[in-house]
């Protein structure tokens, strides 16, 4: 489902949506009461949910979508590249973050990622987070340090290769390092070590 304000925007994402195999874009809308009556008629996988439309903000209403339509992906796709509304709508729900201007390259892999209950944030704005962030002061009781600082990035929607070349390891490192921190904590998914590091505080 597409939930933006421009009817040229939903049409050109309809497109783009639809040109890829087993995507269908089951419904529309271009405000938040609209979006809130179709999510629940549709229930559709995912919801790609334009941050700033007339009348009632689109980021308070994100927790009550999911509570609406628990089985609904979020995917934010907006103007604003300011790493602040990327963590407030993570933090929220969504499992998505894509920038207009790249949503011809990216917006179908973060609907596709979504679809699985994995996360996408648009590369500039996880880098531009990563560089904010401070090190956690301290990391959970089951993790080390490097392993609270490798599930962060992890979190911040850092690949492997991203994550090693951040911190200096190599990709093989990394991986070991996300085999443990999967092991200690019980969370397999990315979705679940998302929530693990909200949990503490790794994201703050």
């Amino acid at each position: 489902m597409i939930a933006d304000d421009h009817q040229m925007i939903r049409t050109g994402l309809t497109m783009l949506l639809e040109a890829e195999e087993g995507f269908s874009v089951v419904a529309e809308a271009g405000d938040i009461p609209t979006t809130m009556r179709k999510v629940l008629g549709y229930r559709p996988r995912v919801l790609v949910l334009d941050l700033s439309m007339p009348g009632e903000p689109s980021l308070p209403a994100i927790p009550r979508i999911l509570e609406s339509s628990p089985e609904t992906s979020i995917v934010v796709l907006t103007m604003q590249n300011d790493p602040a509304f990327a963590r407030d709508a993570l933090r929220a729900g969504a499992l998505g973050y894509v920038l207009k201007e790249a949503a011809d390259s990216e917006l179908v892999q973060a609907v596709r990622l979504a679809a699985q209950g994995r996360t996408y944030l648009a590369p500039e704005l996880g880098a531009r987070l990563a560089a904010e962030q401070p090190k956690p002061a301290r990391a959970p009781d089951e993790l080390s340090a490097r392993e609270a600082e490798v599930l962060r990035l992890i979190a911040l929607g850092h690949t492997n290769r991203d994550v090693a070349r951040a911190l200096g390891l190599s990709v093989r490192t990394v991986e070991s390092h996300r085999a443990r921190i999967q092991q200690k904590t019980g969370r397999t998914s990315r979705a679940d070590l998302v929530a693990y590091a909200h949990e503490h505080n790794l994201l703050d």
